[in-house]
Parts: structure tokens; sequence; C-alpha cells
């Protein structure tokens, strides 16, 4: 099982930028990917961007040009660098992990999920 911390969150001026962290610990077999999501009250969670233990990133339309996803290994750690937020980015966002527990699990196919708990962003003058 994978255990996730998100860190970083905070009130910002628009325009303004913040870095989320997100430190994953647990004994797996493999993670394949690490991703940030977001939501708002009364609305569904939605994908912020993803990235792969290659190194490969993937965002929303929301997210290009302005969120930057990466990932480091030596610290177990996954970032959110956010920069020209906007009042709409406010939001509680999460970390989550795609991966395989064990070697069983990874010959099965069978792939787990974990979310961190959530950090609150708030963009506002």
């Amino acid at each position: 099982q994978v255990q996730l911390v998100e860190s970083g969150g905070g009130l910002v001026q628009p325009g303004g930028s913040l870095k989320l962290s997100c430190a994953s610990s647990g004994s797996i077999f493999s993670i394949l990917l690490m991703g940030w999501s977001r939501q708002t009250p009364g609305k569904q969670r939605e994908l912020v961007g993803t990235i792969t233990s290659g190194g490969s990133t993937n965002y929303a339309d929301s997210a290009k040009g302005r969120f930057t996803i990466s990932w480091d290994n030596a610290k177990n750690t996954v970032y959110l660098q956010m920069n020209g937020l906007r009042p709409e980015d406010t939001a509680v966002y999460y970390c989550n992990a795609d991966y395989f527990p064990t070697s069983r699990s990874y010959s099965a196919g069978s792939v787990a999920h974990s979310w961190g708990q959530g950090t609150q962003v708030t963009v506002s003058s």
C-alpha cells in the first residue's frame, strides 16, 4: 500500500505561484504513474495532470502552459508547480498513485490506487 501526503497549499494572489508536494511511502512492487487532481464543493474531482514512472507528463487543458508536474525519485516525491494562478484554480488538490502492490498483482495486471488527503489552494486578492 502507498501512503501519500500532500503539502504546500495556501493562499496566493491571482498571477502568483505555488508548488505542491506529494510525498509517498510504503513498500510496493512498482508505480505506474502519479497524478494531481482537484475538487471544488459541489463539483466532481477533475484531473490536473499525470506523470509516468518514465517521466512522461500529460495535462488537462486548463493546466497546460501554467502547471508542471515533476518527480524526484530519490525523495519519493511528486511536485505540482503552479504558475499564473487564477481564482478558478481555487480547489482542494489531491495527489494519487496507480501502482502494482506485489509481483503477483503485476503479473495479473491488477492496478491499485491510492489518494492523499488533499491540500487547499485558494487564489484570491
